[in-house]
């Protein structure tokens, strides 16, 4: 968004309805700035309906989207804005060598996976280690993970429940696939609504849902 400001643009802001009230503070804080009206906007909707009319605007110079990898191909398809540029789906992992640095890289694994409680696109969502090495890092991960704590977001607490139920669930259908399918879950694993313990798992292979 900044450096469409920058050079000298306008922005409509379609924001996630999950997060609506983030995305209409944001373009107040914008105005309360000394920007002109208008030159940062916020409209909240479905996507399938706002972001279909904006992507086929004609009077829209250019289009950059953040989501998943069908959204952003069927956004791709159906454009009718030139310069389009999309931010989708991936798997980040971490990689971990024999000459790591333990206490450093276990704390940064750690920071990456479960900030905001894993809910951002370039979160860590998986880690390879060699096999020789892979017993103790697995143990020293283990419990440091086991230090969070999950708690209401006012009392800073390690982990805040996940956005809303859907969330949940979704995850909860990624964990019991993977323990169908014979992952060892190292810790975590309990669910209450959408509050989600971190969980841990181990011997994670292609076949399950988790690992893509």
């Amino acid at each position: 968004m900044i450096p469409t400001l920058i050079a000298g643009n306008t922005v409509v802001y379609k924001v996630a309805t999950q997060a609506a009230i983030i995305g209409i503070r944001l373009a107040h804080l914008f105005k309360q700035a000394g920007f002109d009206p208008g030159v940062v906007q916020c409209v909240v909707g479905l996507g399938r309906e706002i972001g279909d009319k904006l992507n086929t605007n004609k009077h829209i110079k250019s289009i950059s989207f953040t989501g998943s990898t069908p959204v952003g191909l069927s956004l791709l398809k159906q454009s009718a804005v030139g310069n389009i540029s999309l931010e989708l789906g991936g798997k980040d992992a971490a990689l971990v060598l024999s000459d790591y640095d333990k206490q450093k890289t276990i704390k940064e694994i750690v920071k990456g996976a479960y900030s905001y409680s894993g809910q951002r696109c370039t979160a860590i969502k998986r880690v390879f280690v060699k096999n020789e090495d892979a017993d103790e890092f697995v143990q020293l991960l283990k419990k440091e993970v086991e230090k969070l704590h999950l708690g209401n977001p006012f009392n800073n607490p390690s982990l805040v429940p996940v956005i809303d139920q859907h969330a949940a669930n979704f995850i909860k259908e990624l964990f019991d696939d993977a323990v169908t399918k014979k992952a060892i879950v190292l810790t975590g694993g309990d669910f209450e609504k959408n509050c989600v313990e971190a969980i841990l798992l181990d011997h994670v292979t292609t076949d399950m849902r988790v690992a893509w």
